[in-house]
């Protein structure tokens, strides 16, 4: 896959935990979702065939029913901000599954955001989304502070969300 329609250089960076390229600004946000292998799967699932995204109320308009390398998604925030992203990397393993994608022109963004729900050794299933970003359009900058805020809103509610699907039809304990 060609970095050219990228809208950064790092294109794929995501997948080493905690790396921010200069200039940009990180994000990290950790959510439980609960416990077992039940759990893992439909998380997992969800993530991966966008039932998250669109659990989380955002247009999603993709070129796949199920995240994949190349893949192109379109997110659309109150049928007005329209932000195109590709996928850059998935990975579906027995305890980890996701999928990043990286911004393309005409992303409000630039940068690259994942969304990996794992599976710990003790049972416990965590989703993490994890980006580095900077402002790309004159609205993004303009927002300062609050846009940096909407940032890790977004990514709590994906954790609040996803804990729901990953749930739904479970007993408690």
């Amino acid at each position: 896959m060609s970095s050219a329609d990228f809208t950064y250089d790092h294109v794929g960076a995501t997948r080493e935990r905690g790396f921010c390229p200069p200039g940009f600004r990180p994000t990290h946000v950790r959510t439980r979702l609960g416990e077992g292998e039940e759990v893992f799967r439909q998380a997992a699932e969800a993530v991966l065939t966008w039932e998250l995204h669109r659990e989380l109320g955002v247009g999603v308009d993709t070129t796949a029913d199920r995240a994949a390398p190349g893949v192109d998604v379109t997110i659309t925030l109150a049928g007005i901000v329209r932000a195109p992203c590709r996928v850059v990397w998935t990975v579906e393993e027995t305890r980890r599954a996701g999928w990043a994608y990286g911004t393309l022109a005409g992303h409000p963004e630039c940068g690259e955001e994942s969304f990996v729900v794992d599976r710990t050794g003790d049972g416990t299933v965590w989703l993490t989304v994890e980006a580095f970003s900077r402002p790309a359009r004159w609205y993004a900058r303009a927002g300062g502070p609050a846009t940096r805020g909407l940032q890790h809103a977004y990514a709590r509610r994906c954790g609040t969300v996803l804990r729901r699907l990953a749930t739904r039809g479970l007993e408690e304990h």
